[in-house]
């Protein structure tokens, strides 16, 4: 199973992203697909947060538009949403620790947490953050 990060959400979601052709030209197989595929909860909190936010984009998304557009992708039926549930917390200190993690870093390793304790196979994002959890397989699929 696929799960997406926040950073391809805002690609395929933001038009004036120089990423947004290839990102729709990815992930449109995923969401229309067959296939489980999976959004952890941090992901979409955060992808609201960023494209709303009037530092980042000028003109900042309305949050009309950013709950529209996941609206969206919650009516794929193969979405998994993906949350804490027992043992998560276990997964999480472990990836942690091993990665001695501290502040905001400690964002990503809930998200790779969340992924390993519900069986995702690989990680779909652009951020190389990530390679910080060997135990999590983490793809950019907007390279080539």
């Amino acid at each position: 199973m696929i799960a997406v990060d926040t950073n391809l959400l805002v690609y395929s979601y933001r038009e004036d992203s120089e990423f947004h052709a290839r990102a729709m030209e990815r992930l449109r197989p995923v969401v229309e697909g067959r296939s489980p595929w999976a959004l952890p909860w941090p992901c979409v909190h955060e992808f609201i947060g960023v494209v709303t936010h009037p530092s980042i984009y000028k003109p900042a998304s309305t949050l009309a538009r950013a709950l529209d557009f996941l609206d969206a992708l919650f009516a794929s039926p193969q979405l998994l949403l993906l949350a804490e549930s027992p043992g998560y917390f276990e997964k999480l200190r472990n990836i942690a620790t091993a990665a001695r993690l501290k502040g905001p870093r400690i964002h990503d390793a809930r998200i790779a947490a969340l992924c390993l304790h519900n069986g995702v196979s690989e990680l779909w994002s652009a951020d190389r953050d990530f390679s910080a959890f060997p135990k999590l397989k983490v793809r950019n699929p907007l390279i080539k």
